[in-house]
């Protein structure tokens, strides 16, 4: 069946993000940084954030375990904004070549609730999407299925009818692509936008 819609992950395939670029600021030493990211700010802490916790209890939470760190800890929400470097120009530019082919897009990404309006604010291109589901909006987060299925129930509202098998869902992350196609949704692992670009001209998208 043709592509009726293609959903984007935002951070990592359009989106440059990434702490290191406050830490290396205040953590000069590689490992000491590399350990504090690993053990103290790290992903599992932070995805609770994307999944809906507010910002001030998951900082709470670790600076009454870690209170030598509380500088280093507050620093990661207080200047969350200097981690977001801008966009991704290659996967922008794929997101712009199917926009402009008039394919419907739309994005689904694991976010906090309160940082995501500054990415509204800043990050041109999320205009192209007709809708974008922020895990953190919803208290959902990939890849737990029910935000996919939440995912396809909006889409629906724009196309009616539409099947799994009508849907591409490009992500970084290996598990969020498996619980799509877990899904029936075709998934593309975006590891460069080439092979990217590559797999979605299997899929008949003009790309």
């Amino acid at each position: 069946m043709p592509i009726r819609a293609v959903v984007f992950d935002l951070g990592g395939v359009l989106v440059d993000w990434n702490p290191e670029y406050v830490y290396c600021e205040l953590i000069p030493d590689p490992q000491q940084r590399r350990w504090f990211l690993e053990h103290v700010c790290n992903g599992a802490w932070n995805v609770r954030q994307d999944a809906g916790r507010p910002l001030a209890e998951g900082t709470a939470e670790l600076l009454g375990k870690h209170p030598e760190y509380a500088d280093w800890i507050r620093a990661f929400y207080g200047r969350w904004s200097e981690m977001l470097a801008g966009e991704l120009p290659e996967g922008v530019a794929l997101l712009e070549t199917l926009h402009a082919a008039n394919v419907p897009l739309y994005a689904l990404t694991n976010w906090s609730a309160e940082t995501f309006p500054y990415a509204r604010e800043n990050l041109s291109f999320l205009r192209h999407f007709r809708d974008i589901l922020v895990s953190g909006e919803l208290g959902l987060i990939k890849p737990d299925p029910a935000i996919y299925q939440v995912m396809q129930q909006r889409i629906a509202r724009d196309l009616p009818g539409i099947a799994p098998d009508e849907i591409v869902f490009i992500d970084d992350v290996a598990h969020n692509i498996h619980a799509a196609r877990d899904l029936g949704w075709h998934g593309v692992h975006h590891v460069d936008v080439h092979a990217s670009r590559a797999a979605m001209r299997e899929l008949g998208l003009p790309v």
